[in-house]
């Protein structure tokens, strides 16, 4: 019995290494989105320069895997390659943690993710490229039998690409970190390389061994938690000793810290715990107080003037549902508010982190904010939109005269919108917060623009887009705004921008057919 299955795993053993090789090059690949999305975002540049690079890097491998297949074809050289790839994919982790950090930042939206995909993935995947050509020599006998062994060698290694994109998408990536991934997968190449070396050179078959060194890893790696150690390799990392909680979550890294701030009186330590999502700040509070912490989620109080009686809300993002839970604490007649939250791990880390209180009127939904409002035919009083985590990460669905289309069907007849937008106010070719004021002017009549910071700034900062579903204009300088307790409504006359004096005439409007968002980001840096 025995020496049936090891004849069966001489036979087969070929194909389980091209399954095994084909399964890694599309972990990294979709990895790699991850790696480079806190720097450049997932944008159409990052996703096209990681699959152009990776392309580019298994045709070259195949070409010089073919050659050295000729002039080399010896198991040996097989499993030298694939230990190889084993090394430089575990330098991806190396270069993310000493380089990329010093890199990411300076170089731009366009330039970047190529340069960093060469750097970062270009050798593993040129390494993992050489070895089919090399399998098919290793496995071919007779000239007869080349179409076969060549169509099984390229099948399994394709299946195993395959089940390695749908592994990463849905169950590595939201069950452990990045780095976990890459250095596990580092190591599963390197295990296949050092074994099939040695069982090379003494000439000893025993696939048996290989076989229990890969279970035994496919086990420490499935009885690892998020936090403790997967590999003798885990001391690479160590999070910041402000991080309370980090994760990659579905569609984006997730990272709370606290952060100490001044002492305020003579005993109290004030702390501003935040929320970074792919390495941008999206929430914040103070833990010793309710005060919300960045400016631009304070331009919610606005609908305190316009709809004090407001009864529905709806927020399309949710973040660390800091401004819904203000509302909740300060406001008794609101009687519904829907969140909709694509993440589905942030909604109990509020409540966990950010004072989410328990409350019935509160509805999270987890799902894409147009997908949401395609389904759901509910009007609301209010709606909050805060779906742009920053310029780098902008989901172009939801900034299209479709989805602002969408908006205003969900308003009741004196509803309102409040945008969270980011961007410049240059007068460019290219300028994306131009182009969506346009667009979002083509749907509602009636809009008001501020700016967080000044309107007479160039700089890039948050804009806050107030959409009226009435033609009843707004005089910001009315006593019920100067009067109002809360700064942020007493100085919204001196943050409004004249939109008459933007020159909108050359700018697109933004379509489901026509948004090319990151274009007109990086046109801007």
């Amino acid at each position: 019995m025995m020496r049936k299955i090891l004849n069966f795993l001489n036979k087969v053993i070929i194909y389980l290494i091209v399954f095994f090789t084909g399964a890694a090059v599309l972990i990294i690949e979709i990895t790699a989105t991850r790696i480079l999305a806190p720097y450049f975002g997932n944008t159409l540049f990052s996703v096209s320069s990681i699959i152009g690079i990776v392309l580019a890097a298994l045709s070259l491998g195949y070409y010089l895997g073919g050659i050295l297949a000729d002039k080399y074809p010896h198991p040996f050289l097989f499993f030298s390659l694939i230990l190889l790839s084993g090394v430089f994919s575990f330098f991806i982790e190396v270069f993310r943690k000493s380089i990329l950090p010093l890199l990411g930042y300076s170089l731009g939206m366009k330039v970047g993710p190529p340069f960093v995909s060469c750097l970062l993935f270009f050798a593993p995947s040129l390494l993992l490229g050489m070895i089919s050509p090399l399998a098919i020599k290793l496995k071919t006998k007779e000239v007869e039998e080349i179409g076969r062994v060549s169509g099984r060698i390229f099948f399994y290694s394709t299946i195993g690409s395959i089940c390695g994109s749908f592994l990463t998408g849905f169950f590595l990536i939201p069950h452990f970190g990045t780095s976990k991934i890459i250095i596990s997968t580092s190591f599963l190449l390197f295990i296949i390389g050092i074994t099939g070396i040695f069982f090379s050179l003494t000439k000893k078959i025993a696939k048996e061994n290989f076989l229990l060194l890969t279970i035994l890893f496919i086990v420490v790696l499935a009885f690892s938690s998020q936090e403790g150690p997967y590999l003798p390799l885990s001391f690479y990392y160590h999070p910041s000793s402000s991080t309370v909680f980090q994760k990659d979550g579905f569609y984006q890294q997730i990272i709370i810290q606290d952060i100490p701030l001044a002492k305020i009186g003579d005993d109290i330590d004030e702390k501003l715990r935040i929320l970074s999502l792919d390495g941008g700040l999206h929430s914040g509070i103070y833990l010793n107080s309710d005060e919300l912490a960045f400016e631009y989620t304070k331009y919610y109080l606005i609908y305190q003037i316009l709809l004090p009686n407001a009864e529905k809300a709806l927020f399309l993002g949710g973040g660390g549902y800091t401004v819904p839970r203000q509302i909740l604490l300060e406001n008794n007649n609101i009687k519904k508010i829907d969140v909709v939250e694509i993440d589905p791990d942030l909604f109990s880390l509020a409540k966990k982190y950010f004072k989410l209180p328990e409350d019935p009127r509160l509805v999270n939904y987890i799902n894409d904010a147009r997908r949401f409002l395609i389904e759901n035919p509910e009007k609301y009083d209010l709606i909050f939109c805060d779906t742009y985590l920053s310029l780098n990460t902008i989901p172009f669905h939801l900034t299209t005269v479709e989805f602002f289309h969408l908006l205003k069907e969900h308003l009741n007849q004196n509803g309102i919108v409040v945008i969270n937008l980011i961007g410049n106010l240059k007068n460019e070719k290219y300028n994306f917060l131009l182009s969506e004021i346009k667009t979002i002017r083509s749907v509602f009549d009636n809009i008001y623009l501020f700016a967080v910071e000044s309107p007479n700034s160039l700089e890039v900062q948050n804009f806050i887009l107030l959409a009226l579903n009435h033609s009843e204009k707004i005089n910001f300088q009315d006593p019920s705004f100067l009067n109002h307790p809360h700064y942020i409504i007493q100085n919204l006359s001196s943050k409004l921008i004249n939109l008459n004096d933007l020159d909108l005439e050359s700018f697109p409007i933004f379509s489901d057919d026509f948004s090319p968002i990151e274009y007109f980001v990086a046109k801007q840096f």
